[in-house]
């Protein structure tokens, strides 16, 4: 029988498809009531969040995750139903197994055996987790920051549980991410019959040219802990449905993944340069959806490695690639931030699911990094 086994699939039962919690956290916060944590709902717009911390003094470490899951596409493609955990092969089935239903029963476990073990460790644990992680995310993880700092609440360590792993648990953890971000460029141009285009003006020929440069240009070169920085083209709209007219306008969303060797700014100004060398008649809405952050070898990193390696016997990779995540809100705070969490090979996927033994073992090392950091145990 297996505690963290039973707890994901206790969660899994409770459908949250952002940004609905299902009824998971007040079952979370029963679990880590009894083990001594002070639970509060923090309510923004149509999100629930919860916080619950045990202790008062620093260091503060901060186990943070979400509840809300993606849609589950075609229900008829799944083998089992998708909020019907199911276990087959060794494998737990439905939507949000690996992402992250699996890391936050992980979490609560850890926590139940190491105040047992510790009840009078030092400092402070605590969980921060949202059901706005899968959607816009501007009423979850950033929100609770906010009313921490409000509170004068510093958090020194956190713990994201995402799905880092590649191949086994933990032989991957996610030290930091790249920066994300989105650019709407509309073109314009004139709308016209495709028989007279001496007439018109295509916004799209009119493009081509500039974003043939933007996707050849050459950002940066990375470092040794980001590869370069990208750009791709995501969605490119134009036309009235009709084969003979010429579009008057054309419009394109277009991303930037980028490293600490370039800043929003430098990227902005050189995408509208190259813009302007064309001579286009345009319009260029920005959003900012992250900023790179990286944590260094330190107190963090040092005790997750350890803690990897007492338990699997494995040394882990430090690695910065893949999307965003709410660690971007919490590392600009001072914290020092990593993501640990299930391996990540069905995540978002019909039959999503993830290894049963691998959440013990998630646990387990959850537990021994608490242990590290708040008890001072080396061996």
């Amino acid at each position: 029988m297996s505690d963290t086994l039973d707890l994901a699939r206790e969660l899994i039962r409770r459908p949250s498809i952002t940004p609905e919690d299902g009824g998971c956290q007040p079952l979370l916060q029963d679990r880590l009531h009894r083990a001594g944590f002070a639970g509060e709902t923090l309510q923004f717009g149509d999100v629930t969040n919860l916080w619950s911390r045990r202790g008062g003094n620093g260091p503060l470490l901060v186990f943070a995750g979400h509840t809300d899951v993606v849609p589950t596409g075609p229900e008829t493609r799944w083998n089992s139903p998708p909020f019907e955990p199911t276990e087959r092969n060794g494998q737990l089935y439905g939507r949000g197994a690996a992402d992250m239903k699996g890391s936050l029963a992980a979490f609560v476990t850890a926590c139940e055996r190491f105040v047992v073990r510790h009840p009078d460790h030092a400092g402070s644990i605590a969980l921060l987790i949202t059901s706005d992680e899968e959607g816009p995310a501007v009423d979850g993880t950033v929100k609770v920051v906010e009313a921490l700092q409000a509170r004068g609440i510093h958090i020194d360590w956190c713990i994201v549980g995402e799905p880092s792993s590649e191949t086994q648990v933990a032989d991957t953890v996610k030290n930091g991410r790249r920066g994300s971000l989105n650019g709407r460029l509309s073109v314009r141009g004139v709308q016209g019959h495709v028989a007279y285009p001496h007439k018109a003006r295509n916004p799209i020929h009119l493009a081509l040219p500039a974003l043939l440069e933007l996707t050849s240009e050459h950002w940066d070169d990375g470092n040794d802990s980001f590869p370069p920085t990208t750009f791709q083209i995501s969605n490119i709209n134009a036309g009235t449905g009709a084969t003979n007219v010429v579009p008057g306008e054309a419009e394109l969303l277009f991303n930037f993944r980028f490293s600490t060797e370039s800043t929003a700014e430098t990227l902005k100004q050189r995408t509208e340069t190259v813009l302007q060398r064309y001579d286009l008649d345009y319009e260029i809405d920005w959003t900012l959806s992250a900023q790179p952050f990286l944590t260094e070898a330190g107190a963090l990193v040092d005790a997750t490695r350890a803690a990897i390696r007492d338990i699997t016997g494995r040394d882990t990779i430090l690695s910065t690639a893949g999307g965003t995540s709410d660690g971007r809100f919490i590392a600009p705070t001072g914290a020092q931030v990593v993501e640990l969490g299930p391996v990540n090979v069905s995540i978002h996927q019909v039959n999503e699911h993830t290894d049963s033994a691998g959440l013990d073992t998630l646990s387990a090392i959850y537990e021994r990094i608490l242990e590290r950091l708040l008890t001072g145990a080396q061996g």
